[in-house]
């Protein structure tokens, strides 16, 4: 390579380079805002766009529904107004009271609910059949969980018998006429069935309530407002310590030669059957 050549090459990078440096390093940024004529700026639609291309984009987009029978989907520049605009011509009520539900005469649902609901769902642009749809949903569940109530409170008045005949045997009856008779005459006839416990049970099946009445009931066995047509009868305890005072060492029970031997016999044997029969 020749001298000449070589300078040659040589300028033509340095122009190479100057050029280079002559150009920005980042494109310049732009207010978009600023673009827009002045007669447009409070344009709430305008006011979303920050950038020519998303601007270019919604023009292009509006254009293409120009003239077609559908219903266009606001993009993430929509304001509430456009939105409003989208429920209204897909079928939401005028008015909240415009949505009807077909619900049953025992649905759980009371009417301030249902009202409110509807002016939640009237905001939220809801369809009828969408609205409806989620209120038989909750009615629904609504009735399942009453169900279970039910179901858990049988469960609850079934196990408290099965304790309480343990421990009254042929008392039980008694007992749980008088601690209901008590209640009762005490606090009205729906307190024992009406009234539950901060665990959702119901007071009436709770045995240590029905013990308490049963207990203090025993305490007033003479008063009318604790007997009412009921009979006596003894409990599983009672029972025992009957047995315990007709069996001690040196009863009649054990001395053959006792002049009431044989009716402390009978005695002792109707107590076992009594007990047996708890």
């Amino acid at each position: 390579m020749d001298q000449t050549t070589a300078n040659v090459q040589s300028d033509t990078q340095q122009e190479a380079t100057v050029l280079d440096q002559s150009q920005p390093s980042q494109e310049q940024q732009v207010d978009f805002q600023s673009l827009i004529p002045e007669s447009y700026r409070e344009e709430k639609s305008l006011q979303n766009f920050s950038n020519m291309d998303d601007f270019v984009k919604s023009y292009l987009h509006s254009q293409k529904l120009v003239g077609a029978d559908k219903i266009p989907v606001p993009n993430k520049m929509a304001t509430d107004d456009d939105w409003k605009a989208v429920y209204d011509r897909l079928g939401r009520p005028e008015t909240p009271e415009g949505y009807k539900y077909n619900l049953p005469k025992e649905t759980k649902i009371e009417e301030t609910t249902l009202k409110s609901f509807s002016e939640e769902a009237h905001k939220l642009g809801l369809l009828p059949k969408q609205a409806e749809g989620i209120i038989n949903y909750y009615n629904s569940l609504a009735e399942q969980s009453d169900q279970a109530v039910k179901v858990n409170e049988e469960a609850a008045r079934a196990e408290a018998e099965v304790e309480l005949r343990k421990e009254y045997g042929p008392a039980y009856d008694l007992k749980i006429a008088q601690a209901r008779n008590l209640a009762t005459n005490t606090f009205g006839p729906d307190f024992l069935r009406n009234t539950k416990l901060a665990d959702g049970s119901v007071l009436g099946n709770h045995p240590q309530v029905v013990r308490a009445f049963a207990e203090l009931a025993s305490k007033m066995s003479e008063d009318d407002m604790v007997q009412g047509d009921v009979s006596s009868a003894m409990t599983v305890k009672e029972i025992e310590n009957e047995l315990d005072t007709l069996m001690q060492s040196g009863s009649a029970y054990w001395d053959k030669n006792h002049i009431n031997h044989q009716k402390a016999v009978d005695e002792v044997q109707k107590l076992y059957e009594l007990k047996n029969q708890s």
